[in-house]
């Protein structure tokens, strides 16, 4: 374990590297986090399809409970039970179109991991710098638990637990916990906690802060104490869940599987659940007792319980829904907790907009009409009418609107129809709309993986530490 302890500090020095502008404690905040001999508990696992061209390389790292698919690269990092999703990675030949300019890709893209450690993390390509049309990267970065790297390449950047860089290249950044950023480009910024930031140049910018007091009970992150709070809480008390699928090698669906649509071999799905044609649960999604209609999806560390979800909603990374019932093409965002109860159930209308990092928590009914924007954090009626407004609405908007802990300046329209065409790409990328020969997407293409698996040393100085590795085609 000798290798290992070094790795870390590598891995942190690096990182305190790049954020030294910054009076922030890595090490206190880190060390810890995750016991060194748990390294040695876990496989990691790779997938292969013959959608995604793989070249898997791993040197000089710890990979515990990670999740490779696609062209992967990792050197000197420490990963645990992280999900690096390579499924939207670029192929030779492709085009890649920039403004004015087609970019025609000379190789296959890459998903490149540098010095850094992620910890419970989800990572989804998406490169969008011209310059790098062929490498997704990570660098010098450290993302705490059930954070989410999505389409975000990055170096010298520090996630808090729960935190999101959404769309966003982020060179020597904090964000804190609980908080989502997406901005296309962000460099030495240090984003607080609990703070909703998106950004698109002088268009619009949407800033929202939660209270520290609600946040606090919800999520907290300190030196020497780790995670805390009932997100955290909730999380871990599905590890028992989670751990039969893992202790088995090969694993029967629970359910026959519709047509067009994928159910994960590392999804937990139990209870009376069902799903629709063209439907999407991804891995370590958790689907107890609810019905998901077509085109609907549960993507990575998503917890679907008791709900009912009508078609082509999106639950993006991380979202929980519990005791609701979402109508057509509801879009639920990165880490949102909705919650209602058994005789409290929480309906959300049709087309509506729910947007990253919000937290619904009512203990009476709610019944959020059709087509609205919601945001913060709303406990009942008088909290979702300061906390949303009707897509129309805010559609009118075009200077500044300031709203409890919202302001938003620009305009609204362009904000709103931004968050329409990304519901869109994301249901055709997932095959929502396949018909049995066109539009297919991740649920068709993810319906037969071959998963293999890779073990560390168990003993000695590289305890916890994997073998150099290389798998071609």
């Amino acid at each position: 374990m000798k290798h290992l302890e070094r790795l870390l500090d590598r891995v942190i020095h690096r990182t305190k590297i790049n954020l030294r502008e910054f009076d922030f404690d890595i090490d206190a905040h880190v060390r810890g986090l995750v016991p060194l001999d748990q390294f040695t508990r876990f496989y990691a696992y790779y997938g292969i399809t013959s959608h995604h061209p793989i070249h898997f390389n791993f040197t000089n790292s710890a990979l515990s409970g990670s999740y490779f698919l696609g062209k992967c690269s990792v050197a000197n990092s420490i990963l645990y039970k992280s999900d690096i999703r390579g499924d939207e990675l670029k192929q030779t030949d492709e085009i890649f179109t920039f403004h004015d300019s087609s970019i025609v890709l000379d190789d296959d893209e890459m998903i490149s991991i540098k010095n850094s450690l992620l910890m419970k993390t989800l990572v989804h390509n998406f490169s969008h710098d011209p310059e790098k049309v062929d490498l997704f990267l990570i660098k010098n970065t450290i993302a705490c638990p059930y954070a989410n790297i999505h389409g975000s390449p990055v170096d010298g950047c520090f996630l808090g637990p729960f935190a999101t860089i959404d769309l966003t290249t982020g060179h020597d950044v904090i964000i804190g916990p609980f908080s989502y950023v997406q901005t296309g480009s962000l460099a030495h910024t240090n984003v607080g906690p609990g703070r909703i930031w998106v950004k698109n140049g002088d268009i619009f910018d949407f800033k929202y802060k939660f209270d520290e007091e609600i946040l606090m009970h919800y999520i907290g992150f300190a030196p020497g104490r780790g995670v805390m709070g009932r997100f955290i809480d909730f999380a871990e008390d599905l590890k028992t869940d989670f751990q039969r699928i893992y202790d088995v090698v090969h694993m029967e669906a629970p359910i026959e599987v519709p047509p067009g649509a994928s159910l994960n071999r590392y999804a937990v799905f139990q209870g009376e659940s069902r799903i629709e044609e063209n439907v999407l649960v991804a891995q370590r999604a958790f689907v107890e007792s609810s019905w998901l209609g077509k085109g609907a999806n549960a993507q990575e560390n998503c917890y679907i319980s008791h709900s009912h979800l009508e078609g082509y909603n999106v639950t993006a990374h991380g979202a929980t829904i519990i005791h609701a019932r979402l109508k057509p093409k509801v879009f639920v965002g990165f880490n949102s907790f909705l919650q209602g109860k058994e005789n409290a159930e929480l309906t959300v209308g049709e087309s509506c907009i729910i947007m990253p990092h919000t937290i619904i928590r009512i203990d009476r009914p709610l019944d959020i009409p059709p087509e609205h924007l919601v945001w913060g954090y709303i406990r009942n009626q008088e909290d979702f009418k300061n906390h949303s407004m009707s897509l129309d609405d805010f559609s009118k908007i075009s200077d500044l609107l300031k709203k409890g802990n919202l302001q938003f300046k620009g305009d609204g329209s362009a904000f709103v129809q931004a968050f329409k065409n990304r519901i869109e790409h994301i249901l055709e990328a997932n095959g929502a709309y396949f018909d049995g020969e066109k539009m297919s997407g991740h649920a068709q293409k993810g319906q037969n993986i071959s998963f293999n698996i890779i073990q560390p040393y168990p003993k000695g100085p590289r305890e916890g530490l994997y073998p150099s590795i290389e798998i071609n085609p």
